[in-house]
């Protein structure tokens, strides 16, 4: 868009493509000069009594001086934001500078502003207005405005409501027939809730418009058999879609056609289809996509399919065509998945939708599946198939989307709409990239505590992403993003396989309400296996239960039955080896038998997760699974004399589960299955997962607290660094880091409570001797040249010196070894008492946020990367989790013998320095080395603290959907 030559700088930055309540989405840009004419038609649209709420009188039109004043703006203390969908303005909101006599002004010292909301009726109820009062309000913060002021007539119930729900702080007063509602602006925990409440519902219902649509029409359908699109159509009426299903092409015959032998109407173009169309599968070459996405527009099609390739995959050019794609199909309301997509599945009775290139619909379960990689979505789904085929198996699938080059629907929009899916019992994702990571924890966080959460990340170690993904590049190392989804409660696996396995224990298992493990079965060799197993992954196994070679059936369903009535037992692991009689294999008979009294002793008991190990023995896992005639009343969910299991993912007993099914969002508890795998180690370490997930779901059941501190001063901290930012920043590009000084950081860190040792420069032997008589005796003297700094290891750092003549000593050696003074810039520190060096850290993550690091000193950390890793605003809990987390660990808590460090004032430190870093943006980096943790406090003896002014937007801003 140009700039208005007449206003101030256009400021991109303020647009923004939201989803709305119903799940379309809107374009909000400031409104410029340029939009006189689309204003005029917006107004003409607005009902009369819109009109009349908005000006208190009958304005059936605009004069030209009021389109020119609503159009003309200085973006400072006349500001206009309108919403657009398919090019065509539908709401607007305005707002004015205002003193406090309520006249117009401008300045700093005017911080309040009058604002005013139009929305055509046509998409009132659909949660413009709220958004476009999100991203007033983020506008208004930005250029000084801490407060609207709002006129509302009393029947405008409608905005009455906008206002009072935005959660802001408000004053609201009744005076000559109007309302008058006045609020702050600086986000409140309300606020922000409500924000990400609106977010949720809109993004979540924006994924079910996809995944449930009426009527789909595949465009780029062949008119020969063969061919992408002639292969999605065919797998869409396979699955026996409930909808409506078209075929387009424009070399069909004009007027409507059949397309044979599918009996599918055919049209030559979109246009021609009589009803809607709210699913669009797009297979046409890349070139012809535009204006197959403006037929879908103007058809008012909802959501887009894209397998057409040759998009950012393909370089630098394909990647500026799919912004350009991106743009379009969000001009007109549409979501995107793809380009390059493999497709979505929806296994739903209500829906049966195979829009994908799979040619068959899975089996339908309660696992939701999302992957970047349409290879890796045909081995998952492949793979699922294999373990569990057929509806109401182990590995049914609720949902599945396979999003390709990811340029809109994401992961982030499946786990809005997994959140609260009643028919998605797990979550697994296959991620190459991560495009906001840090709203992906949070979401990923509130998932994890109601279901699940199994992510396996591809390119992890190639320091790019793959192509096709355009994503904010991150500094942050592989194993950082592994502690923060930790963290969040995100289960990571290493592999694809671990990820089915993980998966499959957790939809159909309970949780295990802790690491004690039962193990039993009929073969010695595989029970040690498992042992060991479990051992190595932090389990706690009991001795193995090893029955006889040619135990009965009904020898295993006791030894089960015991084992999970155990109290001392948490989960129970079985092993399995066939019978062999003379001159011949294993029953199927007997192996049937098998399973079913293994589930029907799993059924009868408390609810307990139990996995079993198998060898030569591929039928026992399908009939464990649900899957085969010998057991299809299980699998049907019918249930015998023995009563149901415990629902997948929880700890309660089967009675409670009952009583449970009382609630509104209860479910039917699930057909007893049983996961099977071929190795013990792939058993266990899903075990392992399933025990580590159940342990952070009770511990963030009551969540950890942000401490606060009345030493604290945080206002005028805000004061030092508005002051220092103008000093430092003035001839540096914006949003560049600034380096403190070191007085100054000091200063700084003394606001939160952070007290830095004094390090006093000693440019000479005789500086330095009045320095220590300053600091008192003994003393260290060190180097603090970038090269020498934190190294010992090299002789720039001398300690406990007693007097002025070892100081002189320590000087001259240092001087002699290492290199003039200007070159070492020494300095002298007081000697505090002995303890563990460490080190703690914070830093900003372009694209993870603010970010807590803590290790030892030294090797530790500098040569094995031995740190630990926390999102901030981190709580205590977080911070007791941290510095117990590292490898090094020990060596605080008394590791042979030596005295265990002081751990709270090592807690309260990291808290202090998340605080400082949460409540103030534009502190970017503090680098606190060596933190000399002693059995009594601890001493900081070197700081440094970087400033930056703050991006415009943030996760605490508005909500905007992505543009990469």
């Amino acid at each position: 868009m140009e700039t208005p030559s007449d206003a101030a700088a256009y400021p991109a930055h303020w647009e923004a493509d939201v989803v709305l309540r119903d799940g379309g989405t809107a374009r909000i840009r400031p409104i410029t000069p340029d939009d006189a004419q689309r204003l005029v038609s917006f107004y003409e649209q607005v009902s009369d009594e819109s009109k009349y709420y908005r000006f208190f009188a009958p304005y059936p039109r605009l004069s030209d001086r009021d389109v020119h004043r609503f159009t003309h703006h200085d973006y400072v203390d006349r500001v206009g934001l309108a919403a657009f969908v398919g090019g065509e303005m539908i709401a607007t909101v305005r707002y004015d500078r205002i003193n406090a006599d309520g006249r117009p002004a401008t300045g700093p010292d005017a911080d309040q502003a009058e604002v005013a909301f139009l929305v055509q009726d046509a998409h009132q109820g659909r949660g413009v207005a709220s958004a476009l009062m999100e991203h007033a309000a983020a506008v208004a913060r930005e250029r000084g405005i801490r407060r609207f002021a709002a006129e509302v007539l009393p029947a405008n119930t409608k905005m009455i409501k906008v206002f009072t729900d935005a959660g802001y702080t408000q004053k609201r007063t009744f005076e000559d027939g109007v309302v008058r509602l006045e609020f702050d602006l600086e986000p409140t925990e309300q606020s922000v809730a409500v924000m990400r409440g609106r977010e949720h519902r809109a993004e979540a219902r924006s994924v079910q418009r996809l995944l449930a649509p009426g009527s789909v029409a595949v465009i780029g359908t062949g008119r020969a058999p063969g061919g992408v699109g002639r292969a999605a159509l065919r797998n869409i009426l396979d699955s026996g879609f409930t909808g409506h299903t078209y075929a387009v092409n424009h070399a069909f015959p004009e007027g409507g056609s059949t397309l044979d032998p599918e009996g599918v109407p055919a049209y030559r173009s979109l246009r021609e289809i009589p009803g809607p169309v709210d699913l669009a599968v797009v297979a046409v070459p890349a070139a012809h996509v535009p204006d197959v996405v403006r037929d879908c527009g103007e058809h008012g099609v909802q959501g887009l399919v894209i397998l057409t390739s040759g998009y950012a995959e393909a370089g630098p050019e394909g990647r500026e065509k799919q912004r350009a794609l991106l743009r379009q199909a969000r001009s007109y309301g549409m979501r995107l998945v793809g380009p390059n997509a493999f497709g979505l599945i929806n296994t739903a009775p209500a829906v049966r939708l195979n829009a994908s290139l799979s040619p068959r619909l899975p089996g339908a379960g309660r696992v939701g599946l999302f992957t970047q990689s349409g290879a890796i979505g045909i081995g998952l789904l492949a793979a699922l198939q294999e373990r569990g085929p057929g509806d109401g198996a182990i590995a049914g699938v609720s949902t599945f989307v396979s999003a390709g080059n990811r340029a809109d629907v994401s992961g982030n929009d499946l786990l809005q709409y997994w959140y609260e899916d009643p028919d998605t019992d797990v979550a697994l994702l296959y991620l190459e990239s991560i495009g906001n990571p840090r709203k992906f924890t949070r979401l990923a966080r509130r998932t994890a505590a109601a279901k699940p959460v199994v992510v396996v990340k591809g390119a992890r170690h190639s320091g790019t992403v793959p192509l096709g993904h355009t994503v904010p590049t991150t500094r942050i190392p592989d194993s950082t993003v592994s502690a923060l989804m930790r963290q969040a409660g995100v289960i990571r696996v290493g592999t694809v396989t671990e990820l089915i396995d993980a998966g499959l224990l957790l939809a159909s298992q309970p949780l295990p309400a802790g690491p004690r493990v039962a193990i039993l079965g009929n073969s010695e060799a595989l029970a040690l296996l498992a042992y060991d197993a479990c051992l190595t992954e932090g389990l706690r196994p009991q001795r193995p239960h090893v029955l006889p070679f040619a135990a009965t059936t009904a020898d295993f369903r006791a030894a089960l039955a015991r084992a999970l009535a155990n109290d001392r037992i948490d989960a129970v692991v079985l092993t399995a080896i066939p019978w062999v009689a003379e001159g011949s294999s294993a029953d199927p008979e007997e192996i049937a038998a098998l399973a079913r009294a293994l589930r029907e002793a799993a059924a009868e008991g408390p609810a307990k997760p139990v996995t079993v190990v198998h060898l030569a023995m591929e039928e026992l896992a399908g009939e464990l699974s649900g899957t085969t005639g010998t057991t299809a009343t299980a699998a049907t969910g019918e249930q015998g004399e023995h009563g149901e299991p415990a629902e997948p993912g929880t700890t309660d007993r089967p009675e409670a589960a009952e009583d449970a099914s009382e609630a509104p969002e209860a479910r039917p508890a699930a057909p007893p299955r049983i996961p099977a795998y071929p190795a013990a180690e792939r058993a266990v370490r899903a075990l392992a997962e399933a025990v580590r997930y159940a342990a952070w779901r009770r511990e963030s059941a009551v969540p950890g607290k942000v401490p606060e501190y009345e030493d604290i001063q945080e206002a005028a901290a805000g004061a030092d660094i508005e002051r220092l930012l103008d000093e430092l920043t003035a001839d540096t590009e914006p949003h560049r880091s600034v380096a403190l000084p070191p007085d100054e950081a000091a200063a700084l860190l003394g606001r939160y409570g952070i007290r830095v040792r004094a390090a006093l420069p000693a440019p000479d032997p005789d500086t330095a001797v009045r320095a220590a008589e300053a600091l008192g005796y003994p003393v260290a003297l060190k180097t603090t040249a970038p090269h020498l700094r934190h190294r010992a290891d090299l002789g720039g750092v001398r300690l406990d010196l007693p007097g002025e003549r070892a100081l002189r000593r320590a000087y001259e050696e240092l001087t002699d070894f290492l290199g003039k003074p200007e070159e070492l810039r020494p300095v002298v520190q007081a000697m505090v008492p002995r303890g563990v060096d460490t080190v703690i850290r914070a830093s900003i993550d372009p694209a993870a946020g603010a970010v807590l690091s803590f290790g030892l000193a030294g090797a530790p950390s500098q040569l094995l990367g031995d740190m630990a890793h926390r999102l901030i605003p981190a709580t205590d809990r977080d911070v007791a989790e941290q510095i117990r987390s590292i490898r090094s660990a020990p060596l605080l808590f008394g590791w042979r013998g030596s005295q265990p460090v002081d751990s709270a004032a090592l807690e309260e430190l990291l808290l202090r320095v998340s605080r400082l870093v949460d409540d103030h943006p534009e502190v970017v980096g503090i680098d606190l080395e060596p933190v000399v943790v002693a059995p009594q406090g601890l001493a900081v003896l070197g700081a440094s603290v970087r400033l930056a002014r703050p991006p415009a937007t943030t996760d605490l801003g508005p909500r905007r959907l992505p543009v990469y």
